[in-house]
């Protein structure tokens, strides 16, 4: 697939970087010298620099012959632009990065299709989803639905007190057997190595394990994982950023009560007019003796969303000692990006990160309808159509060489997901989920093929 990415920053990378597992033809243009020999290095690319929106960088990058253009720059005006003019030359397909949610709110209005943009990606809507899927399951760290909530993935720290802590997975599974969920992947406590289980694999206090589950099984996945279930009312969020703005919005719809802070007093009243049932707060977040005022304690979330990704990590570091239950951080650097459960803070949200991801899907080969990336660890679920006379449909799940590194996570089949183990045989048009690393996609392709 020859695939042209214009914008080099920490979205363009990562997308790059996901598709540098594969033999995609990757073009990467950028006029920031920097970013593109960052990624030149690192990266299996084609290196541009130029000017996406010209006629003549579109060219030397054969954009007759690319078969999906994506336009992830800063600025949303020229990404619009780029996909316009790329598919009046013969891009295949094109997708946007944008920041205004407008255009995604009322994508029925304007035909962006017919303008030359097959897909919009709004940063600011994936960012406000995420937090509210966090806040519904607040006492998980990291959480993901498919197809509607039949099947979720859910991650958390291991507490001691988990009854399965110092079990095997095989033991496990027969000491609580009729359970819903089953665990995809865990990272023990001070490793960078992501772990897919198999049965001799041990649950230990403090691993990050992420678990699929049915919508009957989330009850106990709480109970099982020794967690108790939080309910979120009370919701303080700092900064009234374009996320911040949205997430308020939503929350005060779901009827909790929302207290906004925010440093710019003309913004500031802006949002009070704005949000009229949201309490509105002129002042600097990063000042303890402001957030002892407004009652931080009482909260149940502390939502950071600032422009700063320091005074969100902060600010979070803080309303955690004063014993808030939920803490969410929005940062801008990819780098922080694994760092949340070692500093304390719940968990932390890279919008750029969250659209490189959702962009990923439209790129997969095949089946793969849809993707998500586990917070902190280096592991991927991939959805798949199963097609017709695919390989995995051939026997039942033990009998089928599933590499390592590989587990199949959960099934959904007429529109009802199910946890299957090995006698279970998949079927054409089924929906498979999979759980593995970056390094084995290419060969998990291969059993849908």
């Amino acid at each position: 697939m020859r695939i042209v990415i214009a914008g080099a920053g920490e979205v363009g990378f990562h997308l790059a970087k996901l598709l540098s597992y594969e033999s995609h033809d990757i073009t990467l243009i950028d006029l920031d010298k920097e970013h593109l020999t960052h990624a030149d290095i690192r990266l299996d690319i084609r290196a541009i620099y130029g000017n996406a929106t010209s006629i003549e960088t579109l060219h030397n990058a054969s954009i007759k012959n690319t078969d999906l253009l994506i336009a992830v720059t800063s600025n949303e005006a020229v990404n619009i632009t780029i996909c316009v003019i790329s598919k009046q030359l013969g891009a295949k397909k094109t997708i946007a990065r944008v920041s205004n949610t407008e255009f995604i709110d009322k994508k029925e209005i304007i035909n962006f299709a017919a303008l030359g943009i097959d897909e919009l990606i709004s940063t600011e809507e994936l960012a406000t989803n995420e937090i509210k899927l966090l806040l519904n399951q607040a006492a998980f760290n990291d959480t993901h639905e498919f197809e509607g909530g039949e099947l979720t993935m859910m991650g958390i720290v291991l507490s001691k007190n988990a009854p399965f802590v110092g079990m095997t997975v095989k033991d496990a599974a027969a000491s609580f057997s009729g359970i819903h969920f089953m665990p995809i992947a865990i990272q023990h406590k001070n490793s960078q190595q992501a772990i897919i289980p198999r049965g001799d694999t041990i649950f230990r206090a403090s691993d990050q394990a992420y678990f699929m589950t049915t919508r009957e099984g989330v009850e106990e996945l709480y109970k099982l994982s020794g967690t108790t279930k939080t309910t979120i009312k009370n919701v303080m969020i700092l900064g009234g950023s374009g996320i911040g703005i949205r997430t308020a919005k939503q929350l005060c719809s779901a009827k909790l009560n929302i207290k906004i802070i925010e440093k710019n007093k003309t913004k500031a009243k802006l949002l009070a007019d704005e949000i009229p049932n949201a309490l509105v707060v002129s002042g600097d977040g990063r000042d303890v003796e402001l957030l002892d005022e407004e009652n931080i304690e009482d909260m149940d979330a502390f939502l950071a969303v600032t422009e700063s990704s320091e005074t969100n990590i902060m600010s979070c570091l803080v309303a955690k000692s004063k014993g808030v239950k939920k803490t969410i951080a929005l940062v801008e650097n990819i780098d922080y990006f694994k760092l949340s459960q070692s500093i304390g803070i719940d968990t932390l949200i890279n919008k750029k990160l969250l659209a490189a991801n959702s962009i990923f899907r439209y790129i997969r080969k095949g089946e793969v309808v849809e993707i998500a990336t586990l917070n902190n660890i280096n592991a991927e679920i991939l959805e798949f159509n199963v097609p017709i006379n695919a390989k995995i449909t051939k026997k039942i799940i033990r009998d089928i060489s599933i590499p390592a590194g590989v587990t199949i996570a959960g099934v959904i089949r007429n529109g009802k997901g199910l946890i299957v183990l090995g006698g279970f045989q998949i079927e054409p048009n089924d929906k498979v989920l999979v759980c593995c690393t970056p390094n084995t996609i290419n060969k998990v392709e291969r059993l849908f093929g």
